[in-house]
């Protein structure tokens, strides 16, 4: 057997275990985002929406309804690689994958393989709940599906970096409550940047998760505030940066070693 063939179990074995690790108690990982983002299109798309009437042109159940489903995949890609990482830190297990003849971007690979895939498969299923609310139509549908995964990789990256510093359970949803949340929030999803005095629409530039909802709202209804190409380069460069955070602190042993 080759070594790249060892490398390839390794990766798979993990993989799997971080995918069978959420999927095996979907009722906890999997239903309750889905319930969460079947009340908002209740309250927000039909209550609300009926008399805020239009934004952008469109209706308003129609152009929040890619935000929330990109909502649903940031968090639940972040919050699976998180728990997982540190749990593996707390049981001590990880120091055993550590120490194996694995490169550590096996070890990575496999950790963001579970992330990309429960965010996914939440985004799938509040897709489906939306069915229920509104009429899907994919402009592009390209754009959808890589925007998709590109977000899902992006916070299952920094996920595992939070995981990496996380020295108590507590320490995993500090990050999400008090970073995660207001950035999703102010991110566009249940308003077009272009409401805003012109300070606040430059200001709002700085906060990844708008590049992210508005070329993923771009892919299912044509409109963006954000140019697509922008926000593609954004995403990309995000990616990057904390792809070589994330290898940097599992090649020196951060958090783990200490």
């Amino acid at each position: 057997m080759s070594r790249y063939q060892k490398y390839w179990i390794a990766y798979t074995t993990i993989a799997r275990k971080e995918i069978l690790r959420f999927s095996r108690i979907w009722v906890q990982t999997v239903i309750p985002p889905v319930i969460t983002m079947a009340l908002y299109f209740i309250i927000f798309g039909n209550l609300i929406g009926q008399r805020i009437g239009e934004m952008d042109g469109m209706k308003y159940i129609d152009f929040i309804m890619p935000g929330l489903i990109m909502m649903a995949i940031i968090t639940n890609s972040y919050a699976n690689v998180v728990s997982s990482f540190y749990g593996a830190k707390f049981s001590r297990h990880i120091e055993e994958m550590l120490v194996s003849p694995i490169p550590n971007i096996v070890i990575l690979m496999g950790f963001l393989t579970g992330g990309i895939a429960r965010g996914l498969t939440v985004g799938l299923a509040v897709t489906g709940v939306s069915l229920f609310f509104t009429e899907i139509s994919v402009e592009y549908p390209f754009i959808v599906l890589s925007i998709a995964l590109l977000t899902a990789l992006l916070f299952s990256l920094a996920g595992l970096i939070n995981g990496v510093y996380a020295k108590s359970f507590d320490d995993i949803s500090i990050i999400p409550t008090f970073v995660l949340t207001p950035l999703t929030y102010l991110g566009g999803i249940f308003y077009s940047i272009q409401l805003l005095p012109e300070f606040w629409q430059n200001f709002s530039l700085i906060n990844p998760i708008l590049y992210m909802i508005n070329s993923f709202r771009f892919g299912f209804l044509g409109i963006s505030d954000i140019n697509i190409w922008l926000a593609f380069s954004v995403i990309l460069v995000f990616i990057i940066v904390l792809f070589i955070i994330c290898m940097m602190l599992l090649n020196r042993g951060t958090g783990i070693r200490e």
